[in-house]
């Protein structure tokens, strides 16, 4: 097995905003708390250690002990578990959604990373215990961003109605996806043991948060993961001062609002990814999730005839917690509330809505975690890596976007000279010497002299392109198939962790594609990883 990195920067597929996080940007320090080096979580772990009770901790252990009553954990779970207990015991989380069958193949590196800095923290920090927990996404409503998964450049696709929370959706209708999915696999060793997988999880399982527990525990439990499911009751009710806060004060649209202001004023390049409303809560029932809002000086579900004045809606709080779901600005809070946690991994995107909450969660005074840029992988085969080596494509080019792509690899095997940098740059010397004629006459000459030289430069660039497309017609066969190989590399010309399965690779690897995983992947790397299987 043989790994090669890229720069995050040089890939094209990371944002600016995360990029100068990782370079450390002084200008990005007041948006998070620690940047994530092993030095530094020895104060992040002092700062929550002593910010969260053991109260909470027993109530969290409590719940997870009966949320895995519906699965057959290991041993390692079961004692990660009991480790939370201990004031010396914190979480290392990672969140997604509950795609179906994992949906992209990052779903696979977002749990790796927090089970691989688990261990290197506890290598660090040996006098405390620090275990990985996966944050299923129970109460989102986006199904149709979780409804499919491809597979061998076919959309492997759930057609259901939904509504409220995915997590309770019911997992009936998935027969069918489960026949279609399994005459695309095949029958080999590794085909039947994905088929089976598919079928223990969502032919056996009611809803769709239970499969999905099921699904992650079978294929993480031997490394102590934590799946937890944040829907309920007792834990929500822990979140109770925070939600009343919401509702009362509405701190969030100000500090929230105050923070993007402050990051654009940054850099015009910072993607502002949320913003704030003035109550930033669902209401939770069965088939329902709807927006919270204060409006006429009551409170009201948007779409339902559901209403409460102040009082009334804080005595509901009071009774029935799990009715009330926190947003994209409040459930990082909820998180941090209830979990002893000190770090939290995700993507690009993620990591931008949290730089977003810190000013949030200094103004109601709950620790920060330090953010950590997942891995982000590039799988390819030893003949895949062969082929790279005889086609001349660096580890670099093979990130190019298409048209960028070609016209590197034509430019370089080209047998003619196309690139007129050295013209351009010696009629520029041609015009220096005009220039001093010109400043000795009048405005007027010098101006014609000016627009002659943008006419040339622009005539020759035409020039250029023309020959670049004449030279891509004439080598045309050899840039089919480079492009076809980097489409093989990057289906629908995107990054495969975000669009490929982690299916197709168990098809070849079968169980040693997690082991090897883990083997390979460095979370605190800061770097794209490659990895020749």
């Amino acid at each position: 097995m043989q790994l090669d990195y890229v720069p995050f920067s040089k890939t094209g597929y990371f944002s600016s905003l995360i990029s100068d996080y990782l370079d450390e940007k002084q200008d990005l320090k007041p948006f998070y708390n620690r940047f994530p080096s092993l030095e530094n979580f020895r104060l992040q772990i002092e700062e929550k250690e002593a910010s969260f009770s053991n109260e909470k901790r027993n109530i969290l252990v409590k719940r997870l002990k009966n949320q895995y009553k519906r699965v057959d954990a290991s041993k390692s779970t079961l004692q990660n578990i009991e480790a939370l207990k201990s004031s010396k015991t914190f979480t290392i989380t990672t969140g997604h959604q509950l795609n179906l069958f994992t949906g992209p193949l990052y779903f696979l590196y977002k749990i790796v990373s927090a089970i691989n800095l688990s261990k290197e923290l506890k290598d660090k920090y040996p006098e405390y215990n620090f275990v990985p927990v996966y944050w299923m996404a129970t109460e989102d409503h986006d199904f149709e961003e979780i409804n499919y998964f491809n597979f061998k450049g076919k959309k492997v696709h759930w057609n259901k109605g939904a509504s409220g929370a995915v997590g309770e959706l019911s997992t009936e209708g998935l027969e069918e996806v489960f026949e279609l999915f399994s005459l695309e696999l095949g029958k080999s060793k590794h085909a039947e043991q994905l088929k089976n997988l598919f079928k223990k999880a969502y032919l056996e399982h009611t809803n769709l948060a239970d499969a999905t527990q099921f699904l992650a525990n079978e294929l993480f439990k031997d490394y102590g993961l934590i799946i937890i499911d944040a829907n309920d009751s007792d834990l929500k009710r822990l979140f109770i001062p925070y939600i009343r806060e919401e509702l009362v004060n509405q701190t969030p649209y100000n500090t929230v609002s105050k923070t993007n202001a402050d990051l654009e004023a940054v850099s015009d390049a910072y993607k502002i990814q949320v913003n704030p409303r003035d109550i930033n809560l669902f209401y939770l029932k069965e088939n329902l999730r709807e927006r919270i809002v204060f409006e006429d000086r009551v409170y009201k579900v948007i779409n339902t005839d559901i209403i409460w004045s102040k009082s009334e809606i804080l005595k509901h709080l009071d009774e029935v917690p799990e009715c009330f779901s926190p947003n994209v600005i409040m459930r990082p809070l909820y998180q941090e509330v209830i979990l002893p946690n000190v770090c939290y991994i995700g993507g690009g995107g993620e990591l931008a809505y949290w730089f977003q909450l810190k000013s949030f969660f200094n103004e109601v005074k709950v620790p920060f975690p330090i953010l950590l840029l997942r891995n982000s992988a590039l799988i390819q085969t030893e003949s895949q890596a062969k082929k790279l080596k005889n086609l001349n494509i660096s580890k670099e080019d093979i990130f190019l976007k298409r048209d960028a792509f070609i016209n590197k690899k034509v430019r370089e095997i080209s047998n003619i000279e196309i690139d007129f940098s050295e013209q351009k740059e010696h009629l520029q010397k041609q015009f220096k010497d005009l220039y001093i004629l010109a400043e000795q006459t009048d405005k007027s000459f010098l101006d014609a002299v000016k627009a002659q030289e943008v006419k040339q430069l622009k005539g020759l660039e035409k020039l250029e392109k023309r020959l670049l497309k004449a030279q891509k017609k004439a080598l045309s066969d050899q840039v089919s198939r480079m492009t076809e190989f980097q489409n093989q590399l990057f289906p629908n010309q995107s990054l495969q962790e975000r669009n490929t399965n982690f299916s197709e690779f168990y098809l070849e690897y079968g169980l040693e594609l997690i082991p090897s995983l883990i083997k390979k992947l460095k979370p605190l790397k800061g770097e794209f990883t490659i990895i020749t299987l």
